[in-house]
């Protein structure tokens, strides 16, 4: 499925792709309206109503920004996440193939929307950190990845060429954007939340295990000229 000879640079979603999407949906569309309307006093009913709020943010830096919702709602978006934080973790075998990128890749990229206070907690709890050559957050670029403009404004900070990268991603219209701008090599997953059933990707290959594009063997012709062979660097 994938020529990892033509492969310099892989690009990663984290929630959804590396890790299960079972905590952020069960916090936003079930802990958190349940905690809002606990700590506000409402109306059962209200809860329905925070929902329909959140999703209209769907898409947009304000969707993702704990930082927005603390100011909407009133609460303490990272203290309501550390009460569920024990549901933070990572997606099948993407530990195994995260430790075959470190050991035997070029540059890995975290290319998440997630903001900054969402990778200062999962990133602890997860070690993902350890297996990155950097992590950039749509936060830091002003535009979320499914507009355009957040591709040259990575590109500018983080230089890939179009052609020779892999972006796996779990949102489609990530994936669309992604492609858009050009981007070769492009795969969704199946399954983003172990608690729901799989997805449908019409438009793109969706994985159900990272082991499924990793090659049996790793011959030392695919490794990427001019980058040693041992563990590489550690991002942040």
């Amino acid at each position: 499925m994938i020529d990892w000879r033509a492969i310099d640079t892989v690009l990663l979603d984290m929630d959804g792709t590396l890790l299960d999407l079972h905590f952020d949906s069960h916090f936003w569309l079930e802990h958190l309206p349940r905690r809002y309307v606990e700590l506000h006093r409402l109306d059962e009913a209200t809860q329905e109503v925070v929902r329909s709020r959140i999703l209209h943010e769907r898409g947009t830096l304000n969707w993702y920004s704990l930082a927005y919702w603390s100011r909407e709602l009133g609460v303490d978006i990272v203290a309501l996440k550390r009460e569920v934080q024990h549901l933070v973790g990572l997606r099948g075998d993407a530990l195994d193939f995260l430790k075959w990128l470190k050991t035997a890749h070029p540059r890995v990229v975290l290319a998440t929307n997630a903001d900054r206070e969402s990778l200062e907690l999962k990133l602890p709890l997860t070690g993902l950190e350890a297996y990155l050559d950097a992590i950039v957050s749509s936060a830091d670029l002003g535009v979320p990845k499914e507009e355009q403009a957040f591709w040259p404004a990575l590109q500018a900070i983080e230089p890939f060429d179009p052609a020779r990268t892999l972006f796996i991603d779990d949102n489609p219209e990530v994936l669309e954007s992604a492609r858009r701008f050009g981007i070769r090599h492009l795969l969704g997953i199946k399954q983003p939340d172990s608690t729901r059933p799989e997805k449908e990707l019409e438009e793109f290959i969706a994985l159900d295990r990272f082991a499924t594009i990793l090659p049996d063997a790793l011959p030392s012709e695919i490794r990427v000229p001019g980058r040693p062979a041992g563990p590489g660097g550690q991002g942040g």
